[in-house]
């Protein structure tokens, strides 16, 4: 089994390499130029549509539009959040979250047209819902369908490492050096939860995230955001270390800027998935009138997730200063991070935060492992048996360690990327169509709106 590991380690070491990350920020760059900085002209206007009531509800869709933005945040929010971008500043340094910012911003553009794809080209199944992602338009838009089929695959079998054992086990983990609750109890609370939600299938998984996502993301900003104000005379060194070592690479062992790079990169990825083509299946499940409207609102994931809720950890581990002592691992560096500000609260902060994050994330993965698998097999019982399955195998990832099962799953992650980006990159002409034809509607709107004022 060892063995086993360490080819598979050495595949994503590979799959996972340089080439891998051009290529997911290279696509970036490129529909951010096509798109004219989409996140920066339109963002006032997609944060608007999130939180407006006003999308239009005779539109064709399984939840509303908000529903669909939770559930992909549910599933971005995770231990990335958290242990990723401790990860990059312990081994990158502070000039890490940097290049992290650097990759959600251009990972906004990614993820709108991820967003616009997955409405366009999703279609109805054999139980009257919306079913939609790369895999439907890698077969119907870029006609490719073998490719859709490789993405199904790796999805179907990665959604049970990074959507399901790494966060139970990280839930199990935390709760047991917290709280000092036995694995095995955390495992069938987990399961319970995990069955009450996921068996009830996306409409249940929409109103559940809707209302425990926003919770969640707040209650760690807040903390974050106290420790900012509390400690606002060290924020200016704080930022200006992180840009002077992210072009420096000076607190970095080595003094390697690549290595400031690749993680600052690597983990800003890892956190909002752009590029992955996991949270287009969730977007395909709004009601929408337009795949535009959809894609402004799901670009606002990468806002949330990197830029806000990453952005709290890493400034907040900066400041701390604690990044420079090796003896402090990764996983427990935020948690000493937020202790040296908060004092013994600090550590149940982050327990807290780990808990609600990772928790989620196994609920907006367990949709998209499951339309992955329904795109293979679309025979309704065995759909359902695929999600009785992956609601089971959360009490074997919080009470197992199997290294190689998480290995696997990294593999088939970093695989997911390779046909979704070539998806992206052959459909941009459509994604830029779609978008100018929003545009219009939107100007359309307004117009009609205040010639009815001057009436």
């Amino acid at each position: 089994m060892g063995a086993v590991q360490e080819v598979l380690d050495k595949i994503g070491g590979i799959i996972w390499g340089p080439p891998l990350l051009i290529l997911l920020v290279g696509t970036g760059i490129f529909l951010t130029f096509r798109l004219t900085f989409i996140q920066v002209r339109l963002l006032p206007y997609s944060l608007k549509q999130v939180f407006s009531k006003q999308h239009d509800k005779k539109a064709e869709g399984d939840i509303s539009q908000f529903q669909a933005l939770m559930t992909a945040m549910a599933a971005t929010v995770g231990v990335g959040n958290i242990v990723g971008v401790a990860t990059a500043v312990a081994t990158g340094g502070p000039g890490a979250i940097f290049w992290m910012w650097l990759a959600g911003f251009f990972g906004m553009a990614t993820k709108y047209g991820e967003a616009i794809l997955a409405v366009k080209y999703r279609v109805k199944d054999a139980n009257g819902q919306m079913a939609g992602g790369p895999m439907y338009y890698l077969e119907h838009g870029l006609k490719q369908k073998w490719l859709g089929v490789l993405f199904a695959l790796f999805g179907a079998l990665a959604a049970f490492g990074i959507g399901n054992g790494t966060q139970s086990k990280a839930v199990a983990d935390v709760v047991n050096s917290t709280f000092n609750v036995p694995h095995w109890i955390t495992g069938i609370a987990l399961v319970i939860f995990g069955a009450l939600v996921i068996l009830g299938g996306i409409k249940s998984i929409g109103r559940v995230t809707a209302f425990f996502v926003p919770i969640m993301a707040l209650f760690y900003f807040i903390a974050g955001l106290t420790v900012v104000i509390m400690n606002f005379d060290i924020v200016p060194e704080a930022f200006a270390l992180i840009f002077t070592d992210a072009f420096s690479g000076q607190a970095v062992a080595g003094g390697a800027i690549g290595t400031v790079i690749r993680f600052g990169v690597a983990r800003g990825l890892f956190s909002n998935e752009a590029g992955l083509g996991s949270a287009p299946i969730a977007a395909a499940a709004a009601k929408t009138d337009m795949p535009g409207r959809q894609a402004l609102i799901s670009m606002t994931q990468v806002f949330f997730d990197t830029l806000v809720i990453c952005s709290i950890t890493g400034v907040t581990i900066v400041m701390s200063g604690k990044w420079k002592d090796a003896s402090i691992s990764a996983g427990d560096l935020t948690a000493q991070a937020f202790g040296t500000f908060l004092g013994d609260f600090g550590p149940y902060v982050v327990a807290i935060g780990l808990i609600f994050f990772a928790t989620s994330t196994i609920l907006g993965w367990s949709y998209y492992g499951e339309k992955c698998f329904q795109y293979l097999v679309p025979n309704p019982k065995l759909v359902f048996i695929y999600r009785i399955a992956f609601v089971l195998f959360i009490f074997v990832g919080a009470t197992v360690t199997l290294d190689v099962i998480w290995s696997f799953a990294d593999v088939m992650n970093g695989l997911m990327a390779i046909p979704n980006l070539i998806g992206l990159l052959g459909l941009s002409g459509v994604i830029i169509y779609e978008t100018k034809r929003f545009q219009a509607k939107v100007k359309e709107e307004k117009e009609e709106k205040e010639a009815a004022k001057r009436a």
